[in-house]
């Protein structure tokens, strides 16, 4: 399988086996850099002995700070931007999925822009152009975050959780090797975020044909190998290929941004952080890819005929468009839903009363269609 490398942004990233050896050149210039972790993937992996090799050969003073969780929050990137400062590091190396590598876009940004995260995540403050080195290593098949602007961060007080355009990663790294220790699970929640991320690019109000081509080939490659990887997931070929539809994926969102899948994602996981990302959004978009199809049919037709070649270009294929969704899930055994994660009437009634601001603040110029909150409401009751 081909290695690769390609520029995005800002960002160049090297893609296939091994191809960490290739950051030697990028690292070289450094003296002290923070190695950033969760608890044990960078370990089980085996990404973070190749980055202590290539460190410890070129002489490079580094930490391993380990505290990196998923859905970092406010608290979280504070600390991380504390460590950073007293350290006196030159620059950070982040080793994980898209939690890992959002949390050290996000420091980056408070290093030399200073003030709180939440100025940031408000838009009262904008990330300055300048900033530190950051090396991302990404070890999951799904957020696209190394190879994209974004970084998305939970505010602790209010339950927000916001994304802003924190800045490119100066190098990343993507190779399938390091994705053949993912849980089952995870294996299936990064690969269903990579299907929104190119569904919701392709139908936005910054879709373009490219969104549209990154979105059909991303789609094609998940239908095709995520079943495939579940029943052999130590196949560095099928991890290969998730792991390009996730990097395609990432360069969709982008340029072509992401809208009510994410929206509604975020005020889920926002209000309780054990319900992963993926499967938030791998739920909502059972009831949203019919949304979606009536509005786009074209597109959707094009992009959702791996799931269902007879699928037409017309509005009334959305039934048959969500019945082959379904089939999917069925076929690689998702089969959770907000019940499962203590979500009732209740709670979704509390978290639709956010909809409005967070919309307005954060998707009204990136939507397409307008989507009210009393229909986000019945959206997410019919998925408990």
């Amino acid at each position: 399988m081909k290695s690769f490398s390609i520029y995005n942004g800002g960002v160049k990233l090297f893609f296939g086996e091994n191809t960490v050896t290739k950051t030697k050149k990028h690292l070289s210039r450094y003296h002290r850099l923070l190695v950033v972790t969760g608890r044990s993937s960078a370990k089980v992996s085996g990404a973070l002995d190749d980055i202590r090799k290539i460190l410890e050969e070129q002489g490079i003073e580094y930490m391993v700070w380990d505290k990196a969780s998923p859905n970092p929050t406010d608290s979280l990137v504070e600390e991380l931007t504390r460590v950073y400062r007293e350290g006196l590091f030159e620059g950070f190396i982040a080793i994980g999925g898209g939690s890992v590598i959002d949390l050290a876009k996000a420091a980056r940004v408070l290093v030399v822009g200073g003030g709180s995260i939440k100025e940031y995540l408000y838009g009262e403050k904008i990330p300055p152009e300048q900033q530190p080195f950051l090396m991302t290593v990404n070890l999951t098949h799904g957020t696209g975050s190394e190879i994209d602007r974004f970084a998305v961060v939970t505010i602790e007080e209010t339950k927000e959780k916001l994304g802003f355009g924190a800045g490119y990663p100066t190098v990343s790294v993507d190779d399938p090797k390091y994705t053949l220790t993912l849980p089952r699970s995870q294996t299936i929640y990064t690969s269903i975020d990579a299907f929104a991320h190119a569904v919701e690019s392709a139908t936005s109000n910054y879709a373009s044909p490219y969104t549209v081509l990154l979105a059909e080939e991303a789609v094609r490659v998940i239908v095709e190998y995520l079943p495939k990887t579940l029943e052999n997931p130590r196949s560095i070929e099928n991890r290969y290929w998730l792991l390009y539809a996730s990097m395609i994926a990432g360069i969709g969102i982008d340029h072509g941004v992401t809208h009510y899948g994410h929206l509604l994602e975020h005020l889920l996981t926002g209000y309780n952080p054990r319900l992963a990302h993926g499967a938030g959004l791998a739920i909502i978009h059972r009831k949203l890819i019919g949304v979606i199809y009536k509005y786009f049919p074209e597109t959707m037709a094009r992009i959702l005929k791996p799931l269902d070649p007879s699928l037409k270009p017309v509005p009334d294929d959305s039934v048959k468009a969500v019945k082959a969704y379904e089939a999917f899930l069925e076929k690689i055994g998702f089969k959770e839903r907000l019940g499962d994660y203590g979500f009732d009437k209740d709670v979704i009634k509390e978290l639709t009363e956010l909809y409005d601001k967070l919309f307005k603040t954060r998707y009204a110029n990136l939507a397409a269609f307008k989507l009210s909150r009393e229909e986000a409401y019945k959206i997410l009751v019919e998925l408990i």
